[in-house]
């Protein structure tokens, strides 16, 4: 997800924005002598975290993968049992599923938004239906209030991965608050980094203790060395919840960042005629990964935009891959044509909290630029 190579570019696709409290809680930790997997940090960021989202409980996590294998697991999630997931999205999504030994089965995505909606779930639901995860594309909420309440209805599991989208809004309410349980990831190139960490949010203490116990080996939190259930060594270190807890402070910051970056993206590219990244009049898309939809080139006029802009220190990605054309789960032999065109079309360009308006201008240059030379 990050630079995959030691080029040098002016313009990463992403860069973490470490301040000076970043540093400074992070040295905290350290001179505290708790390195591990306890420490004050763990319940400071947990607590923060979980009331900036609006919810009850939280439990940090070593990464976002293992947020929702944990999230499943707790739900009961296991061999024999059907979760639908969006096509287009990152691959760890479907893995996790797999993990519990669960099938993953791939529905299309909304071509307004990106991510996955009610009739897509509908089309894919059968009596081995256990859970729905929803993937919150690229900053960009799901429509998600009709999914809770078909899930409600069907008795479904709802899953909200929010991997992409720390402080997206769904008409005036956070992302993270809807769902049975919520993921996140820290990752490096997120808004809010921990180098890697994630965190599962819910308000249903059944579900909370639960993954609690999981992610600590299935220890009995009264009891030393007494494990009731096989668990997983799932946590998070202090040290990283020391960086977490630190950007919580200028998160706001951060998040209005992005999308003023978005916005300088959207104006620039809409006069140029390319289609920008989505933002729905009910959402509040925090730009997680700029991405664009250029729909007069094929795939391989794109590979050679891509090093057209390397070659000039812009470094770009291609849209996801559908999951389901990915060799582990090519088996699911199913067509999906709008996460075809996203992955076709779609281009992510250089977003983080350093770039200026000036930067943005000159990227969407070289970028029209080079269009015109393929």
């Amino acid at each position: 997800m990050m630079p995959s190579s030691n080029r040098k570019f002016q313009y990463p696709l992403a860069k973490p924005w470490l301040d000076s409290n970043s540093r400074k809680y992070l040295l905290q930790a350290y001179d505290s002598g708790w390195i591990s997997s306890r420490g004050s940090f763990i319940d400071r960021f947990e607590t923060g975290f979980a009331s900036f989202v609006g919810t009850k409980y939280a439990v940090a996590t070593s990464n976002g993968t293992t947020s929702l294998h944990l999230a499943l697991t707790a739900c009961g999630i296991k061999t024999g049992d059907e979760v639908i997931v969006p096509d287009f999205t990152f691959v760890a999504v479907a893995n996790a599923v797999t993990y519990t030994g669960a099938r993953p089965v791939f529905a299309d995505v909304n071509r307004q938004y990106w991510g996955i909606d009610e009739e897509a779930i509908c089309q894919r639901l059968t009596k081995r239906s256990k859970a729905v995860i929803v993937v919150h594309s690229y900053g960009h909420p799901v429509d998600i209030a009709s999914i809770r309440k078909l899930c409600d209805e069907k008795g479904l599991y709802l899953i909200e991965d929010c991997a992409e989208a720390h402080g997206a809004e769904y008409k005036g309410r956070r992302v993270g608050s809807f769902g049975d349980i919520s993921c996140f990831s820290f990752y490096g190139n997120k808004i809010l980094t921990t180098g890697e960490g994630g965190m599962c949010l819910t308000n249903d203490l059944t579900l909370a203790e639960r993954m609690r116990r999981l992610s600590n080996h299935g220890t009995d939190p009264g009891v030393h060395f007494w494990h009731t259930v096989v668990g997983f060594n799932y946590r998070m270190t202090n040290l990283q919840a020391a960086l977490g807890y630190s950007q919580l402070r200028s998160l706001e910051a951060r998040i209005e960042k992005y999308r003023q970056v978005g916005k300088w993206y959207t104006r620039r590219l809409q006069e140029a005629g390319l289609e920008p990244h989505p933002e729905t009049n009910w959402a509040k898309c925090v730009f997680w990964m700029y991405t664009t939809l250029i729909k007069s080139i094929n795939v391989g006029a794109r590979v050679k935009l891509e090093k057209l802009l390397a070659q000039e220190g812009i470094e770009t990605r291609p849209a996801f891959y559908p999951i389901s054309k990915l060799p582990p789960y090519k088996a699911a032999s199913v067509k999906n044509k709008v996460s075809e065109f996203l992955s076709n079309h779609g281009l992510s360009l250089p977003t983080y909290y350093q770039l200026n308006e000036d930067d943005i201008q000159r990227i969407c240059d070289i970028l029209l630029m080079s269009l015109q030379s393929i």
